[in-house]
C-alpha cells in the first residue's frame, strides 16, 4: 500500500523532465518567427519608403521639367510720347572777325561780353605799307592827270590846224600837207587815249588802296554780342582767313538748336512740333522751341535726321554752345501698345512674342513694331492689351509648351497678378 505513491511521483518527475526541452524549441521556433515577420515588415517598409522616394522625385523631376515665366501685360502707349535726345545750341548769327589788311593794332574798343551795333569800331589797326602805297598811287595819279590835260590840249591844237587847212580853198595848200594835219590830230587823239588809260588805272588803283584804307577800322557785321577778342594793341596782324582770328561776335536775339534724331523715331518729326529745352546750368527752367526744319536726308554713318529748331532768348540767358537735353513731344499711333524689349524673341521667322493661352500652353505671336524707346518698343500690330506676355522668354521655349507663371511677375509692363500653380496641372 505504501509503495504506489512512491512510484507516482517519480513518473511524474520524468514527464516533467520530457517536456522542459519541448518548451524551450517551441519558445524558439516562435520567437524565430517573430523575428522573420519583424525582418519582412522592416524590408516591406523600407521598400515603400523607396517607392515613395521614387515616386516623389519622378514627380519633382516633371515639375522641373516645366519652365517658369514671368508674365506681363501690355501698356497703353501714351498721347504724347517723350522723346529725350541731346542737342547743340547755336547763336542765330555768329561770325568770326579777322583783318583784311596786314598790319599792327592800334587800339581796340570792345572786349568780351560788350552789347555791339552793326557799324560800331571793334578795333583800328596801323598799315604803313598801305599808307605808303596809297601815298604813292596818289602822286601817280596826279601825273597821269597831268599828262591827260597836256594830252587834251594838244588835240584841241592839232584838231584846228587840221580844220584850217581842210577848209582852205582849192590850191592854197596841197593835199598831202592836209593828210599830214590829219595824222597829227589823229596821233594827239591816241596819246590822249593812251592818257586817259593810264589815269583810269590809276584812279582805280587808288579806289582799291583807299578801300583797304578803310579796312583797318574793323567793324561789326551785325548787332549781338563779342564773344571772343584774341587780340591785343601792338599784335602784328597778317590779313585774310590765314591769319589770327581778332574778335568773335554773336547775334543771341534768337538761338538755333540742333538735334540728331534717329532714323526710327524721325518719322514723327515735323515742322511746328514743339519741344522743351533743359540745360544743366538752369536746371529749373525749361525753354520751348519750335522746329523749324529738317535737313530731309539721313545721316549714312549714324543714320540720324538732323532737325533745327528755334527759342527767342529776350533776356540772353541761353549762350551759343551751351549742351540741351531736347524733350520732344510725339503724338502715338493709335492702338498702339508699349511693351520692354526683353520680352520679344529674335527667330527666323521675325520677330515674335510670347502669350500665355489656355491650360497655361504658350502661343507664339508675331509683332510689327514702331519706335524703339530704349527700354521700350511700340508694337503696332500683332497683340492685345489683354494678352498675357510672357517676359524674357527662354531661348528654348516653343508653341504649345506648358508653362508655370511665376508668383512675382516682372516689372515692364503692367503687372498681372496671378498665384503660382493654380492652373498648372
Amino acid at each position: 500500500m505504501n509503495e504506489e505513491p512512491s512510484n507516482v511521483s517519480h513518473d511524474h518527475e520524468t514527464d516533467e523532465a520530457r517536456s522542459e526541452p519541448a518548451r524551450r524549441w517551441k519558445n524558439l521556433r516562435w520567437m524565430g518567427l517573430a523575428g522573420l515577420l519583424l525582418a519582412v515588415a522592416v524590408a516591406a517598409i523600407g521598400i515603400q519608403a523607396r517607392r515613395h522616394d521614387e515616386t516623389q522625385v519622378t514627380q519633382w523631376t516633371q515639375d522641373a521639367a516645366i519652365p517658369t515665366v514671368a508674365v506681363i501685360a501690355p501698356e497703353q502707349g501714351a498721347t504724347n510720347l517723350q522723346l529725350v535726345l541731346p542737342g547743340n545750341i547755336q547763336a542765330w548769327f555768329e561770325a568770326p572777325i579777322y583783318a583784311r589788311v596786314d598790319g599792327y593794332v592800334k587800339n581796340w574798343y570792345f572786349d568780351i561780353g560788350a552789347q555791339v551795333k552793326k557799324g560800331q569800331v571793334l578795333a583800328e589797326l596801323e598799315a604803313p605799307e598801305l599808307d605808303a602805297e596809297l601815298a604813292t598811287t596818289k602822286a601817280k595819279l596826279g601825273r597821269s592827270n597831268a599828262e591827260v590835260k597836256v594830252r587834251q590840249a594838244e588835240v584841241e591844237f592839232a584838231k584846228s590846224t587840221y580844220e584850217r587847212w581842210k577848209g582852205s580853198p582849192p590850191g592854197v595848200v596841197s593835199q598831202q600837207e592836209t593828210e599830214s594835219k590829219k595824222e597829227d590830230y589823229n596821233s594827239s587823239l591816241a596819246r590822249l587815249n593812251a592818257a586817259l588809260a593810264d589815269a583810269g588805272a590809276d584812279k582805280g588803283d587808288l579806289d582799291r588802296l583807299q578801300a583797304l584804307e578803310d579796312f583797318k577800322m574793323i567793324t561789326v557785321p551785325f548787332d549781338g554780342v563779342v564773344t571772343a577778342r584774341e587780340t591785343d594793341v601792338g599784335a602784328l596782324i597778317n590779313a585774310g582767313k590765314n591769319g589770327q582770328q581778332l574778335f568773335r561776335v554773336a547775334d543771341v536775339h534768337k538761338m538755333r538748336t540742333f538735334v540728331q534724331v534717329p532714323q526710327q523715331m524721325s518719322g514723327g518729326i515735323h515742322r511746328g512740333l514743339t519741344a522743351d529745352l533743359a540745360l544743366p546750368q538752369h536746371p529749373d527752367k525749361m525753354f520751348e522751341a519750335t522746329v523749324v526744319t529738317t535737313s530731309h536726308a539721313i545721316e549714312t554713318n549714324a543714320r540720324t535726321l538732323l532737325v533745327e529748331l528755334n527759342c527767342d532768348n529776350p533776356d540772353d540767358v541761353l549762350e551759343p554752345g551751351s549742351y540741351a537735353e531736347v524733350h520732344f513731344k510725339l503724338p502715338s499711333a493709335p492702338g498702339m501698345v508699349l511693351l520692354p524689349t526683353s520680352a520679344l524673341l529674335f527667330r527666323e521667322e521675325g520677330l515674335q512674342i510670347a502669350v500665355i493661352g489656355p491650360d497655361n500652353k504658350v502661343e507664339l505671336k508675331k509683332v510689327t513694331l514702331g519706335r524703339n524707346l530704349g527700354t521700350q518698343v511700340e508694337v503696332l500690330k500683332g497683340v492685345a492689351k489683354t494678352d498675357r506676355v510672357v517676359n524674357s522668354p527662354p531661348d528654348s521655349l516653343a508653341a504649345g509648351d506648358v508653362v508655370r507663371i511665376a508668383a512675382q511677375p516682372a516689372t515692364g509692363g503692367k503687372q498681372e497678378k496671378v498665384e503660382a500653380d493654380a492652373n498648372a496641372k
